[in-house]
């Protein structure tokens, strides 16, 4: 599969330090915009609260969960492993099922999307680097990014855990409908757009929901 060839392209050897090394466009008082001390609950917390295992609720996250655990049962000492741990601040970006499912549509030309189980497969199937390739690439440490800050951020680039950034992408409708847009090395997909904003607010990390899995290389 042409997406394979993320392992290939990316040193993933090197990520073992990417998350001392990196660092985003947006300062991190600002990224806050909050006083009082946030929480610690991590992210893992949040994934592996629902236990419905796949099922047809395309707006959760049961092919993201999977994922990570799988690499994290690979490779215990990953760089995903900061997704376990609730004191170090990041801003993630969670593709939900139908995000992967997409990019399963997409990279294997079928016809139709396949269910969460097969959608699992077919990544877990392009290996454990490659997942972890692109699950770094969707997590943005050092600042916790809330809806407020994401809306006012147009232009901004933002460092990921992997190393290459992602640039936000602001666009208004009807003058006061903001949609936030992620664009990714891949200059041929449509770009991820974020639907829900905040989960785990009030925690040093924070998440948006993708409808789209952001890719760290331009795929034909």
């Amino acid at each position: 599969m042409k997406i394979a060839r993320l392992a290939a392209r990316v040193a993933v050897g090197t990520l073992a330090t990417a998350l001392a090394t990196t660092a985003v466009a947006v300062p991190a008082a600002q990224a806050t915009g909050k006083k009082k001390p946030l929480g610690t609950a991590s992210l893992a917390q949040v994934l592996t609260k629902d236990r419905s295992g796949f099922d047809r609720n395309a707006r959760d996250f049961d092919v993201l969960t999977a994922a990570v655990l799988a690499v994290l049962e690979a490779k215990p000492n990953s760089p995903v492993k900061v997704l376990t741990d609730g004191t170090v601040a990041l801003t993630a970006f969670l593709p939900n099922d139908a995000a992967f499912q997409q990019l399963v549509r997409e990279i294997t030309h079928a016809q139709k999307l396949p269910g969460e189980s097969a959608a699992f497969s077919a990544v877990a199937g392009l290996g454990i680097d490659t997942v972890e390739t692109v699950l770094l690439y969707h997590v943005v440490p050092g600042a916790t990014i809330d809806r407020k800050t994401a809306v006012t951020a147009d232009g901004a680039e933002l460092t990921t855990a992997l190393g290459p950034t992602v640039e936000v992408d602001l666009r208004t409708y009807w003058h006061y409908f903001r949609q936030v847009r992620l664009v990714d090395a891949d200059t041929n997909d449509r770009d991820p757009r974020v639907v829900a904003f905040d989960v785990n607010n009030g925690n040093r990390q924070i998440a948006h929901t993708v409808d789209r899995v952001l890719r760290p290389i331009d795929l034909p």
